[in-house]
């Protein structure tokens, strides 16, 4: 399933949501220059290595290994990781920022990264394989929307063997089940090993940024609908 769009509209210019895609395009097309060896050196020192934060937080290693929780978000491994976040950050992103404001949202943005990537370093914490990605940040928001625009209908692709048709679902349904679809490959990784450990997906990011999203959006004003200025 690819959402195309939504159909709430929204009262202010969301600024914030296409700051954020432009930082993670700049970054990718650095990416691109760094060629394999400085890119991988970049990842290093850039994304999260769970056994890095792991020393940090017992004092044995620099705390500048924190920052990665920030900078990591802004960070993709490829065209089609970058191309899917990018497209479910404008199909939700411009809508949380509208209900909570500029500011708020990217303190909510930047913490609910943050917190998803810590999520995925609780079930990974000895890795030395990189963590990066907008996922756990726009999990956040998805997870804010569902509580906001749980009957907004979202304009899906769904594949029929060679075809291809749409078909408006509502957020509840179509983001309950990628929660859902996370969770589980979460837990069935713990079976095996971790995801980051095998360099796939960061399923534990995934729902915790998108639980953390949930908990915080009310927090940060995301039901707020009294008229002010935005901020």
């Amino acid at each position: 399933m690819v959402p195309l769009n939504d159909e709430n509209p929204i009262r202010i210019t969301p600024y914030v949501t296409y700051v954020f895609i432009g930082i993670n395009l700049f970054v990718f097309l650095y990416q691109i220059g760094l060629g394999q060896a400085g890119l991988e050196d970049f990842f290093r020192t850039w994304a999260v290595v769970p056994a890095r934060l792991s020393a940090s937080f017992a004092g044995q290693a620099s705390p500048s290994a924190w920052i990665t929780l920030i900078t990591a978000q802004f960070m993709h491994g490829g065209i089609l990781h970058l191309g899917g976040n990018m497209l479910y950050l404008w199909v939700f992103g411009n809508n949380i920022e509208d209900k909570l404001g500029h500011r708020r949202y990217i303190i909510f943005y930047l913490t609910c990264g943050a917190l998803a990537s810590l999520a995925q370093w609780f079930f990974s914490q000895t890795s030395m394989v990189p963590s990066l990605g907008a996922s756990g940040a726009i999990a956040g928001v998805m997870g804010a929307y569902i509580l906001r625009f749980p009957q907004a209908r979202i304009l899906t692709l769904i594949p029929i063997f060679f075809f291809i048709t749409t078909v408006r679902i509502p957020a509840i349904v179509f983001l309950g089940i990628w929660f859902v679809q996370q969770a589980f490959y979460g837990i069935a990784s713990l079976s095996v090993s971790t995801t980051m450990e095998g360099g796939g997906i960061a399923y534990w990011a995934h729902a915790g940024g998108f639980v953390f999203g949930a908990l915080l959006g009310p927090l940060f004003g995301l039901f707020d609908d009294a008229p002010r200025r935005r901020n």
